[in-house]
């Protein structure tokens, strides 16, 4: 059974969350808006255009709220993504990842004429040659930005010379425009120290700006700076470089943010945990260890290790194979019984959201809505 056979007939019911099947993926829902309603309003004030990464949640429903508080599109990692996204009725999306096997590239141009607001990005003269003939083939013209590597060397052109280089081969192509520039800096995100991290990005920045100013002196001013993150959102646009943000994980948060200092002010994270694993304690036969039902299948594991939220704060997760993880407190085996509730944060959100087939959301202790997680497991 599917968790909305499982789960649809405990929507509405009063403290329905505590029969839910575990683990369960939940969603607080008055934590999630406030997260978007928070981020939106940061970027109004600056004046800078929200382009939101539905990479960390794949959900049509949470892109809709976006959307509806202003966001002025969506990015998408891959080209699945995107179609779903579009399919659900989103549009000025943003595909982050060079599109580049045959294949892929016939889907960007099918998707490109269904929802003629997307954008897609390239790094290589000849990934832009084959894409405008596969636009040629379907009648389509395609929005592009030029991908420039940050230095993490992952994808993007890898000088100022190759973005002009790869500039003047998109104004040849009669399927292509050139709208602007993305430049995201991935590793900076979970620099600790704001300090750290500002001056990091502050260092990149410098090399973006050169590599704007070669294209503007060639005739090709970006119109459009996309970039930043949930760790440096605040950074860019002190910058003031940045045209557009595509932050990610401020929707949820997970223990890679909120082990970092944010905001550099003291004023604490300014994003609420809105996502969580809700597990059950299977054993308790020892008296300082419990076995929880959550365990590499249902926490991503790169992010270190989860956290526990309520009264058992302070026990330590340890995973403990596929299926279970263990709890480490004095006194945990004996105060905690087999069939007991326990909520855990999530250790990198992206990931672990793709091991679920959909949110549980609730208000308070009441299960309000099952989300699907439409565009899980679209890595093509």
């Amino acid at each position: 059974m599917n968790d909305r056979e499982l789960h649809a007939r405990l929507i509405g019911q009063q403290g329905s969350r505590t029969a839910l099947n575990t683990p369960a993926l939940i969603v607080d829902l008055a934590a999630l808006t406030r997260n978007i309603a928070a981020m939106a309003a940061t970027m109004r004030a600056a004046g800078v255009a929200l382009r939101p990464h539905a990479k960390t949640h794949k959900s049509v429903e949470i892109a809709r709220l976006q959307m509806a508080a202003g966001a002025t599109g969506i990015c998408c990692a891959k080209i699945g993504e995107a179609e779903v996204l579009a399919a659900g009725g989103i549009d000025n999306l943003l595909i982050t990842s060079p599109v580049a096997s045959p294949m892929a590239i016939d889907r960007l141009a099918a998707l490109a004429e269904a929802a003629p607001t997307t954008i897609a990005t390239l790094d290589d003269p000849l990934v832009a040659a084959r894409t405008d003939a596969a636009l040629a083939a379907s009648g389509a013209v395609l929005d592009v930005l030029i991908d420039i590597d940050p230095g993490s060397h992952r994808t993007g052109v890898a000088s100022a010379g190759d973005a002009v280089a790869l500039a003047r081969t998109i104004a040849s192509l009669s399927n292509l425009r050139l709208r602007g520039v993305q430049f995201y800096c991935g590793p900076q995100q979970h620099i600790p120290s704001f300090t750290d991290r500002r001056a990091a990005v502050a260092d990149l920045t410098a090399y973006l700006r050169s590599v704007i100013a070669a294209l503007a002196e060639a005739g090709f001013a970006p119109g459009i700076v996309s970039g930043s993150g949930t760790g440096t959102h605040l950074i860019d646009l002190e910058l003031g470089v940045m045209t557009e943000c595509q932050p990610g994980s401020y929707v949820f948060m997970d223990r890679q943010y909120s082990d970092s200092d944010l905001t550099g002010d003291g004023a604490g994270c300014p994003f609420e945990t809105a996502l969580m694993v809700d597990t059950r304690v299977v054993s308790a036969n020892h008296a300082d260890l419990v076995t929880i039902d959550a365990g590499f299948k249902a926490l991503s594991t790169d992010g270190g290790e989860a956290s526990v939220l309520g009264a058992r704060r302070d026990a330590r997760f340890v995973f403990m194979g596929d299926e279970h993880a263990a709890l480490h407190e004095r006194g945990i085996g004996v105060s905690l019984r087999p069939g007991e509730a326990v909520t855990l944060t999530v250790p990198h959100c992206d990931p672990t959201v793709n091991l679920y087939d959909s949110y549980h959301v609730i208000s308070g202790d009441t299960l309000v809505d099952i989300w699907d997680i439409g565009a899980r497991g679209r890595s093509r």
